[in-house]
């Protein structure tokens, strides 16, 4: 079965304030999106830095900052149990719909069995971290 390729889209981190959080990942030379992006069905507001020029034809690993619109949020939350940092990895996928069933079938947890909308437009679902030693992974479809 083939889904791929499949890429490291980016590593998402949970903070209480973009801004402030943005100032690291601007010194080590990261380039920073234009806008942010606040989705709604997810409750936060993300910025995205990519490691590499965006205009590489290549695709480019990003760090997405997470911040909640509101305290019972999922990052929200996140927030409160364990403070701010690496709160999901992301991989994007050649074929979300037929990964999601081949993992599904091979008796891993899903959070989404049914792509979403996340940043960007793109579809996102979430594996549960019980099926994944504990790291909250997203999967997106590469557009």
């Amino acid at each position: 079965m083939d889904f791929g390729p499949i890429y490291i889209d980016h590593i998402g981190i949970a903070t209480n304030h973009l801004d402030n959080s943005s100032v690291f990942w601007s010194l080590l030379g990261l380039h920073q999106a234009e806008n942010d992006e606040t989705v709604i069905d997810q409750g936060v507001t993300t910025r995205f830095f990519s490691t590499s020029s965006p205009k590489s034809s290549m695709p480019v690993a990003k760090v997405e900052l997470l911040e909640p619109t509101a305290e019972d949020t999922p990052v929200g939350k996140f927030l409160q149990r364990r403070g701010p940092g690496i709160q999901q990895l992301c991989f994007s996928v050649g074929d979300l719909h037929g990964m999601l069933r081949h993992l599904e079938e091979n008796g891993i947890r899903l959070i989404n069995s049914v792509p979403t909308v996340g940043a960007g437009g793109k579809l996102i679902a979430f594996v549960h971290p019980a099926s994944t030693g504990g790291v909250l992974v997203e999967l997106t479809q590469r557009k």
